[in-house]
């Protein structure tokens, strides 16, 4: 029972998100970090995709949000991270605290910028009739699956010119694909140079058990500080199975979902995917009050 909070990854930020969000001292350090006018700064595709600026940004931003709501919404019943939406995820687990999540999303942020250094990559959203057709493409362009999302849904990353050849015989073949402002294949074959250097850095870190229910996108459910650590340092090379994450967040029988960070995505493909309990994302309103009205009376429903 209670509710689930789903923490969003990239590619959603706007210059308009979130724009409840009141000044806090998480808010705060990203400003330090990107400074104060990066609502301005995210109407520029090249700046909003920035790969170490994103992962600073909606990091912090996101366990601000959390923060803010949860005075009044008391602890969730279960947490999941969206790619780099981990660290927050790990951080409202109690994992660590927002401070060591900001660090880390720096310096996962660094070690993924020098693995790609080498070839330009990227993903790309494809939307198939069925899996095999996912999987015929990414054979025929030797692109990898980066994110599960179900049956003919995911995430595609590899090279550049791979994603856009691809994406062309996609438009030919009737099947959907859109480019994503990421600046590299994350959850790919081409950042396993990352994995070593943040293990490197994960092993300098101090990290506790969760203290609530928490989903990976590695390894499912995490009981201890070493799976956590564990499943931090795999997902940057290998798929995220969002899929089984959702799943795992529905047999806690939670009573409403809350996604925290940019867009609406995960809300939308929660709600295809699980219909009977209710999504939404914090970034489709307008106020914290009306975050915790529509929360509150799901909550109440029931």
């Amino acid at each position: 029972m209670g509710y689930a909070l789903l923490f969003s990854g990239q590619a959603g930020q706007h210059p308009d998100m979130l724009s409840w969000l009141q000044p806090d001292e998480t808010v705060e350090a990203v400003e330090r970090r990107l400074g104060a006018d990066w609502r301005q700064r995210l109407a520029d595709p090249a700046w909003a995709g920035d790969n170490a600026r994103a992962q600073c940004l909606i990091t912090g931003l996101s366990l601000a949000v959390c923060r803010q709501l949860a005075a009044e919404l008391g602890p969730p019943a279960i947490v999941a991270g969206y790619s780099v939406g981990e660290l927050a995820a790990f951080a409202a687990a109690g994992v660590f605290d927002a401070a060591t999540a900001l660090q880390l999303a720096e310096r996962r942020a660094a070690c993924m910028d020098a693995a790609a250094a080498a070839v330009r990559t990227g993903l790309m959203g494809l939307h198939a009739r069925n899996p095999d057709e996912l999987c015929d493409l990414c054979g025929r362009f030797d692109l990898d699956l980066a994110i599960r999302l179900g049956p003919g849904s995911a995430v595609v990353g590899g090279p550049v010119a791979a994603l856009a050849a691809a994406a062309q015989h996609a438009e030919e073949v009737g099947l959907r694909a859109t480019p994503l402002n990421v600046a590299l294949a994350s959850h790919t074959r081409w950042m396993r140079p990352a994995l070593a250097p943040f293990a490197a850095v994960l092993d300098q870190a101090v990290l506790a058990r969760p203290a609530l229910p928490l989903v990976s996108n590695a390894l499912g459910r995490i009981h201890s500080a070493r799976q956590a650590r564990e499943a931090l340092v795999r997902q940057i090379a290998e798929p995220v199975r969002w899929d089984e994450c959702l799943d795992l967040v529905q047999a806690q029988r939670v009573e409403v979902v809350l996604e925290i960070g940019p867009g609406q995505a995960l809300a939308r493909i929660w709600n295809e995917r699980h219909p009977a309990i209710p999504a939404r994302s914090a970034d489709e309103f307008r106020s914290r009050s009306t975050v915790l009205a529509w929360a509150g009376r799901h909550l109440a429903m029931r």
